[in-house]
């Protein structure tokens, strides 16, 4: 994949805001100030063909169009990803990708060019067959013990700084066996925080196989979809899964762990790969 630069139309927005409140507590209402996330429309563009606007937060948008790509099966392989340069504009961004000319020949088949709320998994699809895409098997990957899971689950509570300040961000992590979290990325969409650690990890030319996807928020559909769609061989989830992840992880062959605390936890699919 060639080197993906920045487009230097504006600067980055800043990722949340100051704004003016009226906190009551106690009974008593005063002025204040509250850091607000920010989310702002941004468009994946496939050699000038719009394909989707996704509403996200405005960091690390060549990860998360690395990760978009990959995660929806737009590509076969990182190295079918032959650029990304990111153009922001008043309140929005633009994300150009290359890619392979013959997925971009197959991508426009399968156009989206709809618009995808912060919460929205498979809203963008126009068939139940575009949305319920079937994955190979996972690799067999790595196992991790127990301690270790809830060590990384204990880790992930300091290594979300925009959701420190705002309260109101998702965050997924990369965590490796023996060498706990190594990447971490947050949005507002779920399934944005997600997209952003797998083009992370795609960047940095990293095996998918090697370790597993921790996320803070529930486990349905379309999060197992997409670490399946890379390799990700397990996927644990703060909160709860749904019945359609559970049968997909099950046929996968992927580990889905969920309710995910430090000292707790319940495996749905899979559970050889906890020790």
């Amino acid at each position: 994949m060639k080197a993906e630069p920045v487009a230097a139309a504006s600067a980055a927005p800043p990722v949340s805001v100051q704004l003016p409140v009226e906190r009551w507590s106690g009974g008593r209402s005063a002025p204040a100030e509250d850091a607000v996330a920010e989310e702002m429309p941004v468009a994946l563009v496939y050699h000038d063909v719009p394909h989707v606007v996704m509403l996200a937060t405005p960091a690390d948008l060549e990860d998360y169009a690395v990760g978009f790509t990959l995660s929806e099966g737009l590509v076969e392989g990182v190295d079918e990803i032959r650029g990304v340069s990111v153009t922001h504009g008043a309140g929005v961004a633009d994300v150009h990708v290359s890619v392979a000319w013959e997925r971009f020949t197959a991508l426009l088949q399968r156009r989206r060019n709809l618009a995808g709320r912060t919460g929205c998994g498979l809203c963008g699809a126009e068939t139940a067959a575009d949305a319920i895409r079937e994955t190979a098997p996972v690799p067999p990957g790595m196992s991790v013990s127990v301690a270790q899971l809830h060590e990384a689950i204990e880790a992930l509570k300091g290594r979300q700084p925009l959701n420190a300040r705002t309260g109101s961000v998702h965050a997924a992590a990369w965590v490796v066996p023996d060498r706990g979290i190594q990447v971490v990325r947050e949005d507002v969409g779920r399934h944005n925080a997600l997209d952003k650690t797998i083009g992370a990890l795609a960047r940095a030319g990293a095996d998918f196989a090697a370790g597993y996807m921790l996320v803070t928020s529930r486990a349905s559909y379309e999060m197992v979809q997409k670490c399946a769609t890379v390799g990700i061989p397990m996927l644990a989830a703060l909160s709860a899964p749904t019945a359609f992840a559970v049968r997909l992880a099950q046929r996968a062959g992927m580990t889905l762990v969920a309710f995910a605390r430090s000292d707790r936890h319940v495996v749905y699919a899979h559970p050889q790969r906890l020790t």
